[in-house]
């Protein structure tokens, strides 16, 4: 049996509450799962026009009417994953439209649901 190369996003009630507060301000706007450096690695929300998108982002799902986009480095790491965005309370001074909400995204994945930060 081949193994599964489809990653799959899904969100939680408490992540699509946040994007629909955030896109009464941003109606035009789309999720990016960082890989790393300056936001580290998390769900990080732009208005469109603030995020340049390449040729190797890859659109994977979409989660309350917004595109979630990943690098394709990040995207083969996800290979075959199911990714649940998610939303806490905290702040992670970030650039993300959510920051100053007292919230901030975070993605959970198939390999890592046993681990919660």
């Amino acid at each position: 049996m081949p193994a599964d190369t489809t990653t799959t996003v899904s969100a939680t009630d408490a992540a699509l509450a946040l994007i629909a507060t955030l896109r009464r301000a941003h109606p035009a706007m789309l999720l990016y799962q960082s890989g790393g450096c300056c936001e580290g690695s998390v769900p990080a929300a732009w208005a469109v026009g603030e995020l340049s998108l390449g040729s190797s982002d890859v659109r994977v799902g979409e989660v309350g009417g917004v595109p979630f986009y990943v690098s394709a480095t990040q995207c083969g790491y996800l290979l075959g994953q199911a990714l649940t965005l998610d939303a806490q309370r905290g702040h992670l001074g970030t650039f993300s439209l959510e920051e100053g909400s007292g919230w901030h995204f975070v993605t959970r994945t198939t390999a890592c649901a046993h681990f919660t930060p």
